[in-house]
């Protein structure tokens, strides 16, 4: 089965990088607060917490309410360039996948392009992010006093603790997750959009606001439920201290085995609820931005201009 290519033509991916940058900052700003809480549940193995409501209330009462916001700026920074990357490659891999003489996409090209871009984002942006938060987070959870003074500090002090390969701690399951997550999004989202809307890339269509939030939530679910283990062995690789040369995790498949003898099968769905509740809503949010942006540039330069 392949995909029939409208005549148009393609959205650059610059335009799709602008656009996906755009979306990330708005959803930063919206829903930091659940990013927090979700960290804090999977760092949690001592039970402090008794869930999503409990551990916002908890971080409210004893940090403030602005502790719900504390990475705002790293946080917006990294979706920003995160999506940037993420809709650029995978328009750029799926041009390259295309057949060169129909401009066909076939099912699987699309979602080894959603892979594909998932792994990229992974490796040169989520992981060493993700690693710098982890790493604040739990130092605070072990009451040990740490004074970072921005990202840049905060990857020079787990250099200088852990060494370079620290920025990339838990890279495995990230690439994993990442590249999962990512290729069922893109695949799910082009579907949700042909099925409920009968939209195209490039057919002069420009969703509505709700139509792009719809479609980009519904795509959003998937991921964290069949991505849950990678994400939680991922949390727990990236915390872990390397400074005495032990750790309790050797790897990925090490630290899932270990969850699941000391903890239980559902320990590695650890927050898969406030996923739930940050991920749908998130690309809920991008994509009703993304859409927009990417059909303006249909509707000036693409259907307005001579062929």
């Amino acid at each position: 089965m392949v995909e029939q290519n409208p005549k148009s033509k393609s959205i650059p991916p610059h335009v799709k990088a602008i656009a996906g940058s755009i979306g990330g900052m708005v959803e930063a700003c919206c829903l930091q607060p659940i990013d927090v809480i979700k960290t804090r549940l999977q760092l949690d193995r001592s039970g402090s917490y008794r869930g999503i409501i409990h551990c916002g209330a908890t971080i409210v009462q004893t940090e403030g309410v602005r502790a719900l916001w504390k990475g705002l700026t790293p946080f917006a920074t990294h979706l920003t360039l995160k999506y940037a990357l993420r809709m650029s490659s995978n328009a750029v891999l799926q041009a390259t996948f295309r057949d060169p003489r129909t401009g066909e996409l076939s099912h699987g090209a699309r979602v080894l392009a959603g892979f594909g871009a998932g792994v990229i984002e992974a490796l040169v942006i989520v992981t060493p992010f993700e690693v710098s938060a982890n790493f604040i987070a739990a130092k605070r959870i072990n009451s040990r006093v740490v004074k970072v003074q921005g990202p840049v500090h905060c990857a020079r002090t787990i250099i200088r603790e852990e060494g370079l390969r620290g920025l990339w701690a838990g890279a495995a399951p990230t690439v994993m997750r990442n590249g999962i997550s990512q290729s069922a999004m893109f695949t799910a989202k082009n579907a949700f959009d042909r099925v409920l809307w009968d939209k195209q890339e490039g057919d002069g269509k420009v969703l509505q606001p709700w139509q792009s939030m719809t479609s980009g939530f519904l795509a959003g679910v998937a991921g964290p439920v069949c991505t849950g283990p990678f994400d939680v062995v991922k949390t727990r690789l990236m915390a872990q201290s390397r400074s005495r040369g032990e750790v309790k995790y050797k790897g990925m498949v090490h630290a899932i085995v270990t969850i699941y003898k000391e903890e239980r099968l559902r320990a590695l769905w650890k927050g898969l609820l406030p996923r739930l509740m940050r991920i749908p809503p998130g690309q809920a949010i991008m994509w009703t931005v993304a859409d927009q942006v990417t059909g303006f540039y249909e509707r000036r330069y693409i259907h307005n201009s001579p062929s």
